[in-house]
């Protein structure tokens, strides 16, 4: 759990990081809709955050579903969020990595999807 909760924090770091960067950096070399976008991946990034530092200290959570919780939100942001980073910060053009944002939004559902499942079961469980 402390390997995924220092990961969290490096994540929740560069987030920040890079939002005052481009704030301060990017506004005059980015169009409205380049920023958009770029704000999107950061923002992204920061839900995602917060949704692991809930995950990652839930009592009722087992270690190997936090862990495989994590994983998927780790993956959904490196993907999602560093594919829209590589695009707008690097320069790598949009149409070769055009596949990248998609699945890291699918890692993002999947790990929101595990968690809806454990919180249904726990509802049913409970009305027994």
């Amino acid at each position: 759990m402390n390997k995924n909760l220092a990961i969290t924090s490096l994540l929740g770091l560069t987030a920040i990081i890079l939002g005052a960067f481009a704030t301060h950096s990017l506004r005059e070399v980015l169009s409205i809709e380049e920023m958009n976008s770029l704000e999107t991946g950061i923002r992204y990034q920061l839900y995602h955050v917060l949704v692991l530092l809930f995950v990652n200290s839930y009592a009722e959570f087992s270690e190997r579903f936090k862990n495989r919780v994590s994983i998927f939100f780790f993956l959904g942001i490196a993907l999602f969020s560093g594919s829209i980073y590589a695009i707008y910060l690097l320069g790598i053009p949009a149409k070769s990595i055009w596949f990248v944002t998609p699945f890291g939004g699918l890692m993002l559902i999947l790990g929101w999807l595990l968690m809806t499942v454990f919180f249904i079961k726990k509802v049913i469980n409970n009305k027994k």
